[in-house]
């Protein structure tokens, strides 16, 4: 079982990277791939079960998204055939339509979901978010220059119970399509949502793993989600 972390020299903002120690923890037979951005991703070519990309500064967005264009049909190939993404932070606006900035020009993206962000570099977004995927409760934090928009009803990964989706005005959170999950939700979520982790490791054919650290992790959740309904 092979899982690549891309570019984790600078994808690697609110320390996301924890959703892959934490995955290293549950899956210590997996083979953990990192591929710096000077190399060429290994996805490109081999059977790699999962494919992970954190959240980046917005140069670093506009070189990755140079970088991995040509790739774009063997993206939504993967996608396609049930390939395990989790891309956090600003890393799903690379797969959407474009990107556009405060003076109206845009930066195309690769076209992989029919989702449009707008940056606002002047008024950093911070807040607590609570949801439901699958019927569970899932928390996190977003901290965005960016709002996401989508038809709504679109692939929608979480329904926001507190706090703010894609935009303020839209009442899903991130995107899900097969095994593809795009999400602004920080935390990092595979840690702070257990039932998360538990889901990826059925999407990646090991549904029986025991969770790393299990009743320390689930005592962790409890008590977290108490404190986040009491706080929002």
């Amino acid at each position: 079982m092979k899982i690549e972390i891309l570019f984790p020299e600078f994808c690697n903002l609110f320390g996301d990277m924890s959703n892959m120690w934490y995955l290293r923890k549950c899956l210590p037979e997996a083979e953990f791939v990192e591929t710096p951005f000077e190399a060429e991703p290994g996805f490109e070519s081999e059977d790699v079960v999962l494919i992970y990309l954190c959240p980046m500064k917005e140069r670093s967005q506009e070189r990755v998204i140079e970088k991995v264009r040509r790739l774009s049909y063997r993206i939504y190939e993967l996608i396609e055939k049930g390939a395990c993404f989790l891309f956090t932070g600003n890393a799903l606006e690379i797969l959407g339509e474009s990107i556009e900035n405060e003076d109206g020009s845009k930066i195309s993206g690769l076209g992989i979901f029919d989702l449009r962000a707008k940056r606002d570099m002047m008024h950093r977004h911070n807040s607590t978010f609570l949801g439901r995927f699958d019927g569970e409760e899932v928390m996190g934090f977003k901290s965005q220059f960016t709002m996401a928009y989508t038809a709504p009803g679109y692939y929608p990964f979480l329904q926001v119970t507190k706090g703010t989706g894609l935009n303020k005005k839209l009442k899903t959170e991130g995107i899900r399509y097969k095994n593809f999950v795009g999400t602004y939700l920080l935390g990092p979520i595979l840690i702070l949502n257990p039932c998360l982790t538990k889901r990826l490791l059925s999407d990646l054919g090991v549904p029986n793993t025991r969770l790393a650290f299990d009743s320390e992790i689930n005592a962790a959740y409890r008590k977290r989600l108490k404190d986040f309904h009491a706080k929002t």
